[in-house]
């Protein structure tokens, strides 16, 4: 079967609503790009909006950027957003590069997206990521010192 074919017959995300995916199809639609763990700041009130740091939450690891208590991290970071098909339209905050996002909105995954590249490693090589990007939470320090503006979020 070509690679084509082959991603075609898989593109369950096209073929059913969010609401329809099975759990390991909705954990597989993201990325790794650890855009979503980044600390934000909230100046809604200020008119300013959502801003980004490069603060990443202590459990996620900057390297592989991916959470390394992920089953239990409510547990552990209690305010810890979990992403359902019925909240996204409330989470303002997602990149625009977010697969969740971008479905929700009605667009497809970027072509870089490792559900159709077969790699998972795709994310970083596209400098999507925060992989070199982002400190650790624990060496941050005040977090309006971090602020960021980058083009994917």
């Amino acid at each position: 079967m070509s690679r084509t074919s082959s991603a075609a017959s898989i593109a369950f995300w096209r073929d059913r609503p969010l609401s329809d995916l099975t759990k390991k199809e909705w954990e597989s639609l993201c990325d790794g790009c650890g855009l979503c763990c980044l600390h934000k700041l909230d100046y809604t009130q200020d008119g300013g909006g959502i801003v980004y740091t490069e603060v990443a939450c202590r459990l996620l690891d900057v390297e592989s950027c991916r959470c390394m208590q992920y089953k239990e991290r409510r547990h552990y970071v209690p305010d810890c957003i979990s992403l359902t098909p019925k909240g996204l339209a409330s989470i303002v905050w997602l990149p625009k590069s977010c697969a969740y996002r971008r479905l929700s909105e009605g667009k497809d995954l970027p072509r870089w997206h490792p559900l159709l590249t077969g790699d998972a490693d795709s994310v970083h090589r596209a400098k999507i990521s925060i992989r070199g990007r982002a400190i650790p939470e624990a060496k941050a320090g005040n977090l309006s010192d971090h602020e960021v503006d980058w083009p994917e979020i």
